[in-house]
């Protein structure tokens, strides 16, 4: 991984024109060709300010025609596609490398672990004739934890949480972004299941078109039964 903190200008140049006014800021370079763009500050939200997904090409542009020479300028741009970041740097603080090692994939821990288990073992919970195609289904910026097919054979990706808030809205929302990428996939919907959704993020969701469905963990546990929906006569 590289690791560079410089002042520097922020371009991007794509699907619309956005700029980063200089500033001192930490550019990252991972081994996969990930390349994120960070401040250090201010926002609940730990995000980078900018960032572009692999693969990318890497193009560097120093001071004079020496390769020791000042690192003046770095490009980072998709290979397949029109879109390009364009850093110019007025000054580099630090610029190193570090190896760092390989690890799985960060497994979730106690209510939603359990929680993604057992939906995944009865997904019609999540929606009515949900059936399992894949549990943790790859995006380039992460696994969806359920992928399901509804009733229409129509693609659906699940995001389980144990408390959905705004920022399950927005992850989710990313994750289809990415998935609806593939032509196959374009029309895929999305559902946030939890124990419990936070009512400004069932604003968010219905917004964004996305389901939002509140599961009982004790009645998916088996240990209550579900309560009745259906009034008799």
């Amino acid at each position: 991984m590289r690791l560079i903190v410089a002042r520097c200008e922020v371009s991007y140049v794509g699907r619309t024109t956005t700029v980063l006014p200089e500033a001192v800021r930490l550019l990252m370079l991972k081994a996969d060709g990930t390349f994120m763009v960070w401040a250090d500050g201010g926002s609940p939200n730990v995000r980078p300010l900018n960032w572009m997904t692999p693969p990318t090409v890497l193009e560097e542009e120093r001071a004079g025609d020496d390769s020791d020479g000042g690192l003046e300028r770095l490009i980072v741009r998709k290979q397949r596609a029109d879109e390009r970041l364009e850093i110019s740097i007025s000054e580099v603080l630090a610029d190193i490398d570090h190896e760092v090692d390989d690890v799985a994939t960060l497994e979730k821990e106690g209510l939603e672990r359990e929680l993604q288990e057992l939906l995944a073992d009865a997904p019609h919970w999540c929606g009515e004739g949900f059936r399992l195609v894949r549990r943790e289904w790859p995006t380039d910026i992460g696994p969806v934890d359920l992928m399901c097919r509804d009733t229409e054979d129509e693609w659906v990706a699940v995001e389980i949480k144990r408390i959905a808030t705004m920022e399950s809205v927005q992850q989710l929302t990313r994750y289809l972004e990415r998935i609806r990428l593939d032509p196959a996939l374009a029309s895929c919907r999305g559902v946030l299941v939890a124990k419990w959704i936070k009512p400004q993020a069932r604003v968010l969701a219905a917004s964004r078109g996305i389901d939002c469905v509140e599961v009982d963990v004790e009645v998916l546990r088996g240990n209550r039964e579900p309560e009745l929906t259906l009034f008799a006569a």
